[in-house]
């Protein structure tokens, strides 16, 4: 039996040290341990360091994950908590995301300052996302609503909606949940219409391989549905060479056995989109993502990608 306190790394924003107390607090219930057995510990992401820029300009979604994946692999931590739309399709050849949380609200929400929804905005009004996949999804809805480059905590954002610094922002409205913020939210958007980032709203946890002590551990709060869900999700990413580069959205439902997975590719400017819809087998997810990943871009053709970059 383990008499240490296990690691866990997160990063240091609100909303990760939220994600962070609410792993502990399952990991304590499954485990019947104190909170004393777990030491939350925080790092600086180059993610979180640099917030004037999107982070298609600063190498992507692996600038939350590289420091934590250092810590991990050099055995300094013993598992990290992600947000698991921030994790890059590939990881480190040691590494692997062992658990996922029970998901969260997978939508995005509308915060309006001058209008509840982004169709009731007034004509120009600006919009501060550094999603491209939430650009691409307002282009499409408003092609006349300005985009402005909008990063930073949750925090941080709706200070800076608040300033007048732009007349609605979108976020994920999970996020807004875990930091019992959800009353900011003036508009939740279908997900029909305007999908999710793949893995929004779920929690993944992220060990190394053959470490079965730390399997063990983390398996007891590991939620199926969802593991299987944003198995099929990644996939989907997978076969696009889905990045922060990329303006992509699409989600997975489980149905007990069966599991129906709508995925989109947009051109930034929303213009253009692909869609796909694919169903079955739950055992299947990670095939049925990798098939609609493969069946979009078949219908994008070449062109379509080379203006993504």
């Amino acid at each position: 039996m383990q008499t240490k306190p296990f690691r866990i790394g997160t990063r240091g924003s609100p909303l990760a040290l939220a994600q962070a107390a609410e792993t502990r607090a399952r990991l304590m219930a499954a485990h019947d341990l104190p909170e004393e057995m777990f030491e939350i510990v925080v790092l600086s992401t180059t993610g979180d360091r640099i917030t004037d820029r999107a982070l298609s300009e600063i190498g992507g979604k692996g600038m939350f994950t590289l420091e934590l994946e250092e810590k991990l692999s050099s055995g300094d931590l013993d598992f990290a908590v992600h947000s698991s739309k921030d994790m890059p399709t590939k990881l480190p050849e040691d590494l692997y995301i062992s658990a996922y949380l029970p998901r969260e609200d997978i939508r995005d929400a509308v915060i309006g300052r001058t209008a509840p929804s982004l169709k009731a905005l007034p004509d120009g009004a600006t919009v501060g996302t550094a999603s491209l996949r939430r650009q691409a999804l307002v282009r499409r809805l408003r092609p006349d609503i300005q985009v402005a480059i909008f990063r930073g905590s949750v925090g941080t954002r709706l200070r800076k909606l608040n300033e007048g610094h732009v007349d609605a922002t979108l976020l994920a409205y999970a996020g807004l949940k875990r930091l019992a913020r959800e009353e900011v939210a003036t508009e939740l958007l279908d997900p029909v219409d305007f999908p999710p980032a793949p893995a929004q709203g779920a929690i993944c946890l992220e060990s190394r391989i053959g470490d079965t002590a730390i399997d063990d551990l983390l398996k007891a709060v590991n939620d199926c549905p969802t593991y299987d869900a944003v198995s099929c999700e990644r996939a989907f990413l997978a076969a696009l060479d889905g990045s922060c580069r990329t303006p992509i959205g699409g989600y997975a439902i489980c149905d007990g056995d069966h599991l129906k997975f709508s995925g989109l590719i947009l051109t930034p400017d929303g213009s253009t989109e692909h869609a796909v819809d694919i169903s079955g087998r739950r055992a299947d997810a990670e095939t049925l993502g990798r098939q609609a990943g493969e069946t979009v871009r078949a219908a994008a053709g070449p062109g379509f990608f080379e203006g993504w970059v």
